[in-house]
């Protein structure tokens, strides 16, 4: 598949435009997307305005809609903070870190006989890296494993989804989880019945 050459973001706002431009296409060239997002070098006076932490989790805030076609958003990672084991509902998933540093383990997915949870990889993802997922590939966790540092990263979901799949490692048992954003376009958003977030 051709790939048009990668114009460097300057501002987020550079990033968000060619997103919108790329994501016009049915058809959508992952490599393209990731080094459009890794070539945006992470700037927190452009980005903070979105990232709103939370003292207990992970907290998810929408940057961007997408026309429809894919959701931006800042994950803001206190320290220790972690995600469940999760799939992504077939759809794309790219995640950039813009602060500090997130822990990725990748899982196959249980097996149905034993419902083993397999690890498969594990690897430290450093600011202004981008990596890439989706339900081909396995199941991950995502982490903040620091004690002293929070991370923050941008992620870019194609096709946005409401719910995802969360697994537990020892039994493999899996939830449905309904997706929610702790604040909207810098926003916070109303306090829900529903408090699961556990996507990323």
């Amino acid at each position: 598949m051709e790939q048009t050459e990668v114009m460097k973001p300057e501002t987020l706002d550079d990033l968000i435009k060619v997103l919108h431009k790329i994501f016009e296409s049915d058809n959508i060239n992952v490599e393209e997307v990731q080094n459009i997002m890794e070539a945006y070098d992470s700037n927190p006076q452009e980005w903070m305005k979105f990232a709103k932490f939370d003292q207990f989790r992970y907290t998810r805030n929408l940057v961007d809609e997408g026309n429809g076609k894919f959701n931006l958003m800042i994950l803001c990672w206190g320290e220790g903070h972690g995600s469940s084991i999760h799939d992504h509902t077939d759809s794309h998933c790219f995640m950039k870190l813009l602060q500090g540093q997130l822990k990725e383990t990748l899982f196959e997915w249980p097996d149905k006989k034993t419902c083993n949870m397999v690890q498969k990889s594990q690897r430290i993802l450093q600011t202004n890296q981008c990596a890439y997922i989706n339900d081909s590939f396995g199941l991950h966790r995502v982490e903040n494993a620091s004690h002293t540092e929070c991370s923050a990263s941008l992620h870019l979901y194609s096709p946005p989804f409401n719910t995802c799949q969360t697994f537990d490692q020892r039994t493999g048992h899996k939830n449905t989880v309904k997706m929610t954003f702790w604040s909207k376009f810098g926003e916070r958003t109303p306090f829900e019945t529903t408090v699961s977030q556990e996507n990323n």
